[in-house]
Formats: structure tokens, sequence, C-alpha cells
């Protein structure tokens, strides 16, 4: 399972990095400026997400006991569908009611952080040994 969330973070990332390539060079002067900065937010969430999967996955790999690693994981990928892909479907023509799945990326992000915190505060102390 944690090598499905590495390469999921993997693939994330390279969308990101698309996309961004793509708004900046592709986007100027076609999508408005409000549009544009919308569109760059949702991108920029994408790849710091995507790196907090990237982590998660990571840490829950070498502590799968920790099951609030996974679930870090599996809420940084319902705020990237969720608040990204709301953007996404927004600036790129879908219906403007997919705003409203926004927020609630938003606390799915807030709560994937939440957890990873609460698991790295949970792992037992580093043995001097290893």
């Amino acid at each position: 399972m944690a090598r499905v969330l590495l390469g999921g973070a993997a693939l994330l990332l390279l969308v990101a990095t698309a996309l961004g390539a793509y708004a900046s060079h592709g986007l100027e002067g076609v999508l408005t400026a409000r549009a544009l900065a919308s569109l760059e937010t949702a991108i920029e969430y994408q790849f710091y997400h995507g790196l907090g999967l990237l982590a998660a996955a990571i840490l829950a790999d070498r502590y799968p006991e920790r099951k609030l690693f996974w679930a870090a994981g599996g809420l940084f990928v319902a705020g990237i569908v969720l608040f990204c892909g709301s953007i996404y479907l927004i600036t790129f023509g879908g219906p403007a009611g997919a705003s409203r799945a926004a927020p609630v990326g938003g606390i799915c992000f807030m709560a994937g952080w939440l957890s990873l915190a609460f698991a790295a505060i949970r792992l037992p102390a580093a043995r001097a040994d290893l």
C-alpha cells in the first residue's frame, strides 16, 4: 500500500508540474488574472500536499502500525481531489457548483497535517544504538 501512496504522490507531483508549466506558458492572456491566480493557487496546493503525501507514504511504510500516517495520506489525496480538482473544473469550464467542494478539500488538508503531527508525536523516542 505504501508503494501505491508513493506512486500516487509522484504522479500528483508530475501533474502539478505540468499544470504549472501550462498555466505559465499556455494560459497567460487566455484566462482572466483572477482565474489564473486561482489556478496557480490550486497548483501550489497540489504541489505542497503531494510532498506531504510523499512524506506520509514514507512514514507509513516505515511505521505501518501507525494508522494516522495512512490517514494523513488519504486526507491529502482527498484534499487534492476536492480542493484543487474543484478549482481546475471551474477554471476549465466546469459547473460553478464545483466550488462547493473546495472548503471540504481545505478541511481535508488541515486534517491530514493534524494526523501527520499526531502520528509523529506518538512515535517512540529514537534509540541511541540504532
